[in-house]
C-alpha cells in the first residue's frame, strides 16, 4: 500500500503523517520526503492489512498541511 500526498511543509509534518501508523503499532516499509518549492510531497509504504486502509487515509487527510492524498494498491517496492 502506498499513500502519496502533498503538504504544506512545516517541522512537524512527518511525526504527524507517522501518528496513525504509529497508533496502530505499524511501521512504514518506506517513507520517502522531499521539497518542491512550497510544497513538501511525500511517500509512506506499509503493509497493513485491507480493512486498515481507508482508516489510515481518512486519519492521513485530516493531518494539519496535507492538502492531497492518492492511495495506491499493490505490492510494496523494494
Amino acid at each position: 500500500m502506498r499513500y502519496l500526498l502533498r503538504a504544506e511543509p512545516s517541522p512537524g509534518l512527518l511525526p504527524r503523517l507517522l501518528q496513525p501508523l504509529a497508533k496502530r503499532d505499524l511501521t512504514p516499509d518506506r517513507l520517502r520526503a522531499s521539497r518542491e518549492g512550497t510544497a513538501m510531497r511525500v511517500e509512506i509504504s506499509v503493509t497493513l492489512p485491507e480493512g486498515m486502509v481507508h482508516l489510515v487515509a481518512g486519519n492521513l487527510r485530516s493531518v494539519v498541511g496535507v492538502v492531497r492524498l492518492e492511495v495506491e494498491q499493490g505490492r510494496v517496492a523494494a
